[in-house]
This record gives C-alpha cells, structure tokens and sequence, in this order.
C-alpha cells in the first residue's frame, strides 16, 4: 500500500513540475509522457523502470536550468526507492 502513496506522490510532483512555465517545452513533453507511464496498468516495478529510463535522458538536457534538473534528479531518487 505504501508504493501505491509513493506513486501518487511523485505523480503529483511530476505533474507539478510539467505545470511550471518556466520549464522548457521538450521537458514538460518528456514529464507528461513520464506520468503516463506511472498511471499506466502494469507492475509498479516496470512503471518505474519506464519512468526512470525517460528521466534519465531528462537529465542530459542542456535546455534545462539547475532547478528544473534538481527537482528530476529528487523525483529520480524516489522512483529508485520502489
């Protein structure tokens, strides 16, 4: 049950981060598809897996600033934990 809260929470900060204007066009794309991912149907593992793959090409973005990368880097770091 606590995975399920665990999702739930990084879905929120996903979705609040591909909210922010001030994130690049590129990465909120890249966010939405990420949270497709976790609201799909499949184990929590594979979800992750999924989530994590596109976060991690996320990450070598040069159109991002130094927030915007440490909020993904925090939310990779959670998706590790399940």
């Amino acid at each position: 049950m606590a995975k399920i809260e665990d999702v739930n929470h990084i879905l929120e900060q996903l979705r609040e981060l591909s909210e922010d204007p001030a994130v690049p066009r590129n990465v909120r794309t890249k966010l939405t598809d990420t949270i497709k991912f976790l609201e799909n149907s499949d184990e929590i593992s594979v979800r992750a897996n999924k989530a994590l793959s596109e976060l991690d090409s996320l990450a070598d973005d040069n159109n991002m600033d130094a927030y915007t990368r440490t909020q993904i880097y925090n939310i990779v770091s959670l998706l590790e934990k399940l």
